[in-house]
């Protein structure tokens, strides 16, 4: 685990708010000199914290207008089975996230599709078609008044 101080914490957030600034802008945002800031940031880069910067994309500009999490739950719990699934969801292009979760079901994924007769499509012959897929539960997303992912 790599140990960060209140600078590093502040160059993450502004980073975060804007990836694409200066480092001579970062560098008077967190107090530091651009050389000091540079060094820290590349330092954050090198030890993993900083994995990559992303674009934001609106979406709704590239017809994406119905975003839905759903839960899966499957009726084999065996290493096999749970693979298949997640190779078949690697697939699926709609799939934007999966995650294994704890609980009563297995996973947790967020589909982005261009509006429900879509997610339905998804649904019923992505979802409906994979071996072991016992339950499914969606939540379709009607607005996010807050969202920090790229």
């Amino acid at each position: 685990m790599t140990t960060i101080d209140r600078i590093d914490q502040r160059i993450l957030h502004e980073l975060s708010r804007d990836a694409r600034q200066t480092n001579v802008k970062l560098a008077e945002q967190v107090g530091l000199s651009p050389s000091a800031c540079l060094r820290r940031v590349q330092e954050l880069e090198r030890s993993g914290v900083i994995t990559g910067y992303k674009a934001v994309i609106d979406r709704s500009r590239l017809g994406i207008g119905c975003v839905v999490y759903l839960t899966v739950g499957l009726s084999k719990h065996t290493k096999a089975s749970l693979e298949a699934f997640e190779r078949a969801i690697a697939e699926a292009p709609e799939v934007v996230e999966c995650h294994t979760i704890t609980g009563a079901v297995e996973y947790l994924l967020r589909v982005e599709v261009t509006d429900i007769g879509a997610y339905k499509d998804f649904h019923t012959n992505v979802l409906g078609t994979l071996p072991h897929v016992s339950s499914i539960t969606s939540h379709i997303v009607m607005d996010s008044s807050k969202s920090t992912r790229s």
